[in-house]
Formats: structure tokens, sequence, C-alpha cells
């Protein structure tokens, strides 16, 4: 990458790089996807899938990821926790099997496996009826193995209402779904509102523990861009309150028009530091989630350009690491340890 300094290089290299949510397992899923080969851009040149695997993720410096077992919301209810509770050991056993990879459920444990050059990973659920069919289902997170779960995705569920197009009037969190969020914050898991629309965000945020950080994993900012799945600055705010991050994610619809490019995502990350401040904003890339990135990241092995365009825009190196791991780290010590 000639348009890539040293400089950016070797602070990507130095700091912790955490993506919030990186969606890869569910083409493993569809497809038998190999999560620890290493892949070209695959058919569609690196649009939709194939733009992480453990291997380019090594490369590129990532040092740890929230890996995302998403729920197939089609499935029946009594179905759902089954599948999950199969599909997380089918992740860990992938994952806990590469030599160069450690499963991970706090920031002591990840410091112990990045001084051991092993890539962190994280393990988190996208659509939280994965667990909604009773209050029991919860219990299978009381381990700690899942760090963080999404409460909705892409339909509404027994839970709260996601975000979508069309102006449709806002159901918000329901009685069950202010019980879910409660049952998050008492097994000490992120409460992720990516995905909600805002009547649910907020009821979330009601109804949530103020003393544990909040999470919005993979989002675009609204005021960079108006579109109905980016948050606005009210809901950045009530983030940062908790002492929660924001993942900025590199969807090229949500970044907006003339924003195809890393330097469209440090639009979105500059935007949310500036409204939350620094403590806030982070990675949260939804790669292989079916994402169109920037055309000048396509892939995990990019991820350099985003730290040159902070450099040219001459954010301090603390803000830089801070946003590339540093927020996500000290909000799970807090949530954790």
């Amino acid at each position: 990458m000639t348009d890539v300094s040293r400089e950016a290089v070797a602070l990507c290299r130095a700091a912790d790089v955490i993506d919030l949510h990186v969606d890869s397992f569910i083409w493993t899923r569809i497809f038998g996807y190999r999560l620890t080969e290493r892949h070209g851009r695959g058919v569609f040149g690196g649009r939709f899938y194939s733009q992480v695997d453990l291997p380019r993720l090594g490369e590129a410096g990532v040092t740890g990821a929230v890996w995302a077992i998403t729920t197939n919301p089609f499935r029946r209810a009594a179905a759902r926790a089954a599948a999950f509770v199969a599909n997380l050991a089918r992740l860990r056993g992938i994952l806990g099997g590469a030599p160069d990879v450690a499963v991970v459920r706090t920031a002591a444990e990840y410091r112990a496996a990045r001084a051991a050059g092993r890539h962190a990973a994280f393990l988190g659920i996208q659509g939280g009826n994965a667990l909604d069919r009773d209050g029991a289902a919860l219990d299978a997170l009381a381990d700690g193995a899942v760090v963080k779960v999404t409460v909705v995705h892409l339909t509404t569920s027994s839970l709260g209402t996601p975000s979508g197009p069309g102006g449709r009037r806002p159901a918000g969190l329901s009685a069950a779904g202010r019980e879910f969020v409660h049952g998050l914050d008492h097994h000490r898991v992120f409460v992720d509102l990516a995905h909600a629309d805002r009547q649910t965000f907020f009821d979330a945020v009601a109804v949530h523990d103020r003393s544990r950080p909040l999470l919005v994993s993979h989002t675009g900012v609204a005021a960079v861009h108006r579109h109905w799945r980016n948050v606005d600055d009210e809901q950045l705010r009530a983030v940062a309150d908790t002492g929660g991050v924001v993942g900025v994610m590199y969807h090229r619809g949500f970044l907006g028009p003339g924003r195809d490019s890393a330097a469209g995502v440090v639009d979105h990350l500059e935007h949310v530091a500036r409204v939350a401040g620094d403590d806030t904003p982070a990675l949260g890339s939804d790669w292989d989630g079916l994402i169109v990135p920037p055309s000048d990241m396509r892939t995990c092995l990019e991820l350099p350009r985003l730290v040159q365009r902070m450099l040219e825009r001459r954010w301090s190196e603390e803000r830089i690491r801070k946003t590339l791991g540093g927020n996500f780290l000290r909000a799970l010590a807090a949530l954790r340890g």
C-alpha cells in the first residue's frame, strides 16, 4: 500500500486492535467457509463475504475480535436455543483449535493472549431471540463465554423492534425485552443496541443498569449520513454516559454518498469522538456480514489505511489507540475485569 506510511503501519502493529463485530461464522454455517484458511477476495471481489479469516487478521495486526453467532429468525422459537448452543460449541471448537487463537472472556484474558502472540477471540450473539423462549435460557450465558448480545437484529421479535426503512411506527422494547436486558446485566454481558430502533434503544437505556457500560457494536452515525440504520447524537451521548463504546461499521451504504473510502469511516469515527468524547469510538466492521466495504478497504488487510487517514487528520496517538481497541478494553474491564 503505497499510500500508507511506515508510521501508520507501526502504530497499527503496536496498538490493541479489536473489532467489535465480525460475522464470518455465518458463511461457515452456510457453505463451510473455513476461518482457519487464508482466502482471497472471493467471487465478488471482497463484497459481501471473504473479507476476513484468521490468517489475514494476523497479517493485518488485528489482535482481537468479537465473533458473532447470528440468529436465524425464521427458526422455530423452541429450536433457536438448541441451535445457538450447537453453534456456540462449533465456533468455540474452530477458534479454540487454531494454534494462534485464544478464546477469551475478559480484558485480563485478552492481555494474556496478546502477550502470547495469539489472536483474542471474543464470542457474541447477534439476535437476542436466540435465547428468548424463557428466562431460563439466559443461563446459557452464565459461564461468561459470550461477551455481548445484540438484543434485536433484522426482524421484530418477542424482545423488541429493530430499526428499518419506511418510517414505520416503532413498538419499542417489550416486557420480555426488559427482562432480557436485566438478565444480560446480571450475567455481565454487554447489552448491544446495534440494530435497535430508536424507541427500543431508549427503552433499553431506561431499564439498563447504569453502572454497566452499554455497547453499540456496529453502526454509522446519522449526523454524517442520515439513514434508518444509523444512530443520532442523543444515542451516542446515552452510550457514553454509561462509559460504553460505539463501533463504526464499514458498509458503504451506511457511510453515505462520497464516503466510499477509509476516510469515510474516519468521518463517522470523528463525529462519535466530537459528540461523545474520545473514550467512545471503536471499530465495528461487520466484516463478512453481507456488507460492501469501501473500495480501498475491501478486506481486513487494508486496515492500516484507516490509521493513515487518522494521522492525516492529526489525530493524536492516544485517540488512535483508544479507537483501535483501547476504549473497548476499558469498557470490558469495567464490565467484567
